[in-house]
């Protein structure tokens, strides 16, 4: 790309809306065959306003989608042992197909102890270990939403993968981890990057796809981009800002996601698409 040039936006909300209608559709089906509508359970630890506010929305979206919401809130002062006892008893609740723990829980929670407490085929926020099993290795199950989102946008837009050098900054158990996992799915050589990573930009330089998540505002800088370079921006900050600089990165890759916008309107989109697809497992409906 020339220096005059400027990349092509990677927009996930036209995108994310016809996931959405996909999994209304598949939800109406559901209803039509079974008398039972997709049940999604969110939990809530505490009262953080920002998790509240995401909670709120997901529950939304179901609503438009034709997917029952079920909300459980608990207090502050839970303890792991009572967050287990939950969600252990959503994951029998014949009623519920798909749970979502929202996260953070807080400082005095084991969340991985807790995450393992929902049952595989109701981790429809691909949070178990069981979920990272079967995107490192390939197999059907429940990816993590961030990232599913993120693999079906670079679909969307024809990007390929074989062969090319995708960079992933950032190594969380349920975005940057199993980001790369699914980026080595499709054939990219995948290199992960963190807080202790010598040299980053001189490792972003080399990536034919940036995948910036670590939440530090505009930590990538345009120069650091290889001219040409897709990137997907995972970060979001307060004051709508992402991981990367985008004004200078807009210069300097071909395509890449604005914040907000890009990503984040495709992660709630995956997770009513798998909890349709995880209520049609469990009811016995036939999925075409």
């Amino acid at each position: 790309m020339s220096a005059t040039q400027t990349a092509q936006l990677m927009h996930g909300t036209s995108l994310a809306e016809r996931i959405v209608e996909e999994a209304a559709a598949k939800a109406a089906e559901i209803s039509r065959h079974t008398g039972t509508s997709p049940c999604l359970a969110t939990v809530l630890v505490g009262e953080d306003p920002a998790s509240a506010t995401y909670v709120r929305m997901k529950r939304a979206r179901c609503a438009k989608a034709g997917i029952k919401s079920r909300h459980i809130v608990l207090p502050g002062a839970t303890t792991t042992a009572e967050l287990i006892d939950t969600l252990a008893d959503l994951s029998s609740d014949p009623d519920v197909h798909g749970i979502l723990l929202q996260h953070p829980c807080g400082p005095h929670i084991d969340e991985r102890a807790a995450f393992e407490a929902i049952a595989p085929e109701k981790d429809v926020d691909g949070v178990t270990m069981h979920s990272f099993a079967a995107m490192s290795f390939a197999l059907p199950g429940f990816v993590s939403c961030t990232p599913g989102g993120i693999m079906r946008l670079l679909e969307a837009y024809d990007v390929e993968l074989a062969g090319k050098h995708a960079v992933v900054v950032g190594r969380s158990a349920i975005l940057g981890k199993p980001a790369g996992m699914l980026l080595l799915a499709k054939d990219a050589t995948v290199t992960y990057c963190h807080s202790r990573t010598a040299d980053l930009s001189a490792i972003v330089r080399e990536a034919d796809v940036v995948v910036a998540a670590v939440g530090r505002p505009r930590l990538i800088r345009g120069e650091d981009i290889k001219p040409g370079a897709v990137v997907v921006d995972a970060g979001y900050n307060p004051g709508n800002v992402g991981d990367v600089d985008y004004d200078t990165a807009l210069t300097r890759a071909r395509l890449i996601t604005p914040v907000p916008g890009g990503v984040g309107p495709m992660t709630i989109a995956v997770l009513l698409a798998q909890t349709a697809e995880a209520a049609a497992n469990q009811l016995g409906v036939q999925q075409r």
